[in-house]
């Protein structure tokens, strides 16, 4: 299911898991094919899949009181999401999980998925892994909205996942970054501008 890159990646990741460690945790997992627009995730669903993307990309989204959609998450290439709202809070997702573009993604069932994970002692840093970069993206997050300007929020994004700008429209990466897409052109014109400068 993965190439040998990211089984190698994964075992320096999680030091002292073996391959046929990695291969138990795959076997959970099955294979999605998605079409740019196809829904994964309804909003009011209950689903409880943990979800690994393999390609592609797929955006989360809400509807506000104005009939708006507002993109709340982004996940691409080697992330995982999942129905955060169903499996920590036993509540309907609040979000639509949608394919943005052509995906593939493995998906299991996420109390399966745990039950191998507490089975065996040596999966403990995975599992310590997944929870830590589940909180600390949060926080990062907030502290962005709390301590960085739009233009550093925007820097930060392009520096995460390079070429994002060229994948998304600015309508959803404006409202990603809590800003309106005339806001978000007059960044680009800004950093366009600056760099002209520095290149003459």
């Amino acid at each position: 299911m993965l190439s040998e890159d990211k089984i190698i990646h994964y075992l320096k990741l999680f030091n002292g898991l073996t391959f046929d460690d990695l291969q138990k945790l795959f076997e959970l997992a099955s294979i999605k094919k998605l079409k740019a627009g196809d829904c994964y995730i309804d909003a009011g669903s209950t689903s409880r899949k943990l979800t690994y993307v393999k390609s592609g990309l797929i955006r989360a989204y809400s509807i506000n009181r104005q009939g708006a959609e507002i993109t709340v998450l982004l996940r691409w290439e080697d992330q995982f999401f999942s129905n955060f709202d169903t499996i920590l809070w036993e509540r309907p997702s609040q979000f639509t999980y949608e394919a943005f573009e052509d995906s593939v993604v493995l998906e299991t069932d996420y109390r399966e998925f745990m039950k191998v994970i507490d089975s065996d002692p040596k999966f403990a840093a995975a599992k310590t892994y997944f929870f830590n970069s589940t909180l600390a993206e949060a926080l990062e997050r907030i502290e962005g909205f709390v301590l960085l300007s739009p233009e550093e929020r925007y820097l930060n994004l392009l520096t995460q996942k390079p070429g994002l700008a060229q994948r998304v429209s600015s309508k959803h990466l404006a409202t990603l970054l809590g800003i309106t897409p005339v806001s978000l052109s007059r960044i680009k014109k800004r950093i366009t501008t600056r760099l002209s400068s520095k290149n003459s």
